[in-house]
């Protein structure tokens, strides 16, 4: 538990799309949502060593960032989730094109 422990620490602001949550009294594990919210497995940690916890980590497909600040990549924005349903959508604002801003700037004639 003392590994969890160090690991929650000093890794998880590092590991993208992770979420600890502390529970008194629990043991300690990786419970694997869904793009809902849905339970899909739990995995003890206890056991495990904090060498162990990232390599099951990178073995399931969380992207760890190098420094807390850094951004992620738009290819692992979703990850570690498999087949999204909001796969191939934009993640971001939609681009502007010449026409939308020219449609906007008429539309706002008073600003």
């Amino acid at each position: 538990t003392r590994n969890v422990k160090t690991f929650t620490v000093s890794q998880r602001i590092k590991v993208h799309n992770l979420v600890m949550k502390h529970i008194p009294g629990a043991d300690p594990e990786l419970v694997l949502l869904n793009h809902y919210y849905e339970e899909l497995d739990r995995i003890p940690l206890s056991e495990m060593t904090r060498t162990e916890i990232n390599k099951l980590l990178a073995k399931l497909g969380f992207y760890k960032k190098e420094n807390p600040e850094d951004q992620v990549p738009e290819e692992f924005r979703l990850a570690p989730a498999k087949d999204s349903p909001f796969e191939g959508q934009s993640t971001g604002p939609p681009p502007t094109t010449d026409a939308d801003q020219s449609e906007a700037d008429s539309q706002h004639t008073d600003l």
